[in-house]
């Protein structure tokens, strides 16, 4: 087991976003004594996902996902939830790299939209 996974994932992630969506600006928020870390969030005309880690995953979720089209079923929590939807991803766990781009650049798009 990896103790560093979580971490990886996180940069991998970052990774994608940033070349998803060039010029989308990422901002540490909600900084606590339980979080002292915080919340990578990730914003270009609005608000497009935030990256948290938890002890057995790390989540994605999309501030508007319920509003994005997901053919290649990325998206696995919070799938009942009225206007987010999240990707939770455990270490084994392999994410369709060109799928969760997509997923960047259509909540890219539908912030311009609006």
């Amino acid at each position: 087991m990896n103790e560093n996974w979580r971490a990886e994932r996180v940069n991998m992630i970052r990774g994608l976003i940033v070349a998803a969506a060039p010029g989308i600006a990422e901002e540490i928020k909600w900084v606590k004594p339980t979080n002292p870390a915080g919340v990578p969030t990730f914003t270009l005309d609005g608000l497009v996902c935030t990256v948290e880690t938890y002890k057995d995953k790390v989540k994605v979720t999309f501030a508007r996902g319920a509003s994005l089209p997901d053919p290649a079923g990325v998206f696995n929590a919070s799938l009942d939830a009225g206007t987010r939807r999240a990707v939770d991803l455990r270490e084994a766990d392999v994410l369709d790299a060109t799928a969760f781009s997509d997923l960047i650049r259509a909540a890219v798009e539908f912030n311009r939209s609006r």
